[in-house]
């Protein structure tokens, strides 16, 4: 059953298409970012403003190479680091709370497909992720659509968190196993 945050998108309407012409704004604007000299905290700058919409909070630290799909739906608060190799696909959104840190190669999901082979080519569905204050996403973790992690909570290296995460707890495991059959 389908959290009730989720939503879709036919993929041959109106709405996918200026999704589609965002993307491909933003994949140019951080394939420049991702090869500026580390110096160049002005270009950095410049780039994060066109990509975020707006200038990065006080305090927040992103180590390129950087990826999102979107930028406009990232919501990043004070005192945010993320490290090298982080995606952010944000078309749904994306908040991270005050102080979160971000381990490298991090991934952001909230779009995907419905499982039905008959619809998997004709919509998208998409869930915003919701990340607390000071939180710990180790290297490697992906977060799927929908998810919400509660303060002070950590996601273990190479995690993938399918489910919401309580304030305080930590996480771990990458365990794939069958749920249903067709």
């Amino acid at each position: 059953m389908p959290k009730t945050d989720e939503r879709f998108m036919r993929i041959h309407g109106d709405e996918f298409q200026a999704m589609i012409e965002r993307v491909m704004q933003v994949t140019e604007l951080t394939s420049r970012l991702n090869v500026l000299p580390f110096d160049d905290e002005a270009g950095k700058a410049d780039l994060f403003k066109q990509i975020l919409g707006g200038p990065l909070p006080e305090g927040v630290t992103i180590y390129p190479p950087f990826y999102t799909d979107h930028g406009l739906n990232l919501d990043i608060a004070e005192r945010v680091f993320i490290n090298q190799n982080c995606t952010f696909l944000d078309y749904a959104g994306i908040r991270l709370g005050e102080k979160t840190m971000i381990g490298p190669k991090a991934t952001f999901i909230t779009g995907g497909h419905p499982i039905d082979p008959a619809e998997r080519k004709e919509w998208v569905n998409f869930a915003p992720i919701d990340i607390a204050e000071n939180v710990w996403i180790g290297a490697g973790a992906t977060i799927l659509p929908g998810v919400s992690i509660g303060r002070d909570s950590v996601v273990a290296a190479g995690a993938v968190v399918a489910d919401d995460v309580p304030p305080a707890t930590l996480v771990t495991g990458a365990k794939a196993g069958v749920r249903r059959q067709w």
